[in-house]
């Protein structure tokens, strides 16, 4: 169970951090296209190139943690890849975060012992085609409440002249992509278990590409609540569709238990409990931060700055005052999703 943990948080690492990686080459870099020229600009532009290579390793790494562990321990744990990136973003991108942003990672952090120490191995359970029928047609159902309900705030809202996004319309475009983000991880893991039951290891391949349509759906839904509507909102519950939808599908469609002690049962839903808070606390730090008293806030800012030795002298201060420059913690889901912009 911990090598399948360690893989999907070395996993989660790769996506996330070689997405920055990405995203910080495309700053000088023209759009993607299929000249050659262009081809070999991203090629040879070290970021962009290490950030690709890592996202891909991410990629393989997951599919391996999936082969070796329920849906339901990988897709929690995989929402420790924010904390991670934060980390990342705080000694590669010299991020001041605050209290929160470090609190969320250590509740997340805990939460992945906690997960690590209640799961538990199982033995392949029999899927039925039926509860895989019952699993698509739920989430057909779902889409169709929720773009129902979508068309219906949006028509209000052309009727009433408004020009912002209402939170209900954020709120489910984050949904759908969460759902179609956790659906992704249960289609590969259903290769697998396939495979394990008899059945041709051609099962693996077309599993992996429909998870991969699911996967391109759902950032194509959370672009869209992100284009508009607030990162805060889009991004945490993204996060949390994403984990309930892969602990809720991998117990009732892959036949996934809870395990059997009182005690790794409670580690276990500790876990993930403790994931999501900690995956809620750093999306929304920057508001949470904003309402604590400004004589805390400073001195809480001066002794991590001391804390973790980020002060910089002359030397070190970046010439590019550029807020584009600098990847704030709360907005690092929103920049990863959002289409590349040419540099101004």
């Amino acid at each position: 169970m911990w090598e399948s943990i360690c893989l999907t948080l070395a996993a989660t690492a790769g996506n996330n951090i070689g997405k920055v990686l990405q995203k910080k080459g495309t700053i000088i870099l023209p759009p993607l296209s299929l000249k050659l020229k262009v081809i070999r600009a991203y090629a040879v532009n070290k970021p962009w190139a290490l950030g690709f290579i890592m996202d891909i390793v991410g990629a393989l790494l997951m599919l391996r943690a999936l082969s070796l562990a329920p849906v339901s321990v990988v897709q929690p744990v995989s929402g420790c890849g924010l904390a991670i990136l934060s980390v990342f973003s705080h000694f590669y991108l010299k991020e001041v975060m605050n209290v929160f942003d470090w609190i969320g990672i250590t509740v997340a952090g805990i939460g992945t012992i906690g997960v690590g120490a209640g799961g538990e191995e199982q033995e392949a359970s029999l899927i039925s085609v039926f509860q895989l029928l019952w699993l698509a047609l739920v989430v057909a159902i779902l889409f169709v409440l929720l773009n129902a309900w979508l068309h219906i705030f949006k028509r209000q809202r052309r009727e009433q002249e408004l020009g912002e996004y209402e939170v209900v319309e954020e709120i489910i475009y984050g949904l759908e992509s969460g759902i179609l983000f956790g659906m992704a991880s249960v289609v590969s893991k259903m290769g697998f278990v396939f495979v394990e039951q008899g059945f041709s290891a051609m099962f693996i391949p077309m599993c992996i590409s429909i998870s991969i349509c699911c996967s391109g759906t759902g950032f194509f839904y959370q672009t869209r609540g992100l284009k508009h509507g607030r990162a805060i909102v889009v991004s945490t519950c993204a996060a949390v569709a994403s984990i309930v939808t892969g602990v809720v599908a991998g117990m009732f469609a892959l036949g996934e238990k809870l395990p059997t002690s009182p005690s790794g049962r409670l580690l276990l839903l500790l876990g993930w409990l403790l994931i999501m808070l900690g995956v809620v606390l750093l999306v929304t730090s920057s508001r949470l931060i904003r309402h604590l008293p400004r004589s805390f806030r400073r001195s809480r800012q001066t002794s991590l700055e001391r804390g973790f030795n980020i002060r910089r002298t002359p030397s070190h201060t970046p010439k590019d005052t550029n807020p584009s420059a600098v990847i704030q913690a709360a907005t690092l889901h929103h920049l990863l999703s959002s289409p590349s912009k040419d540099k101004d």
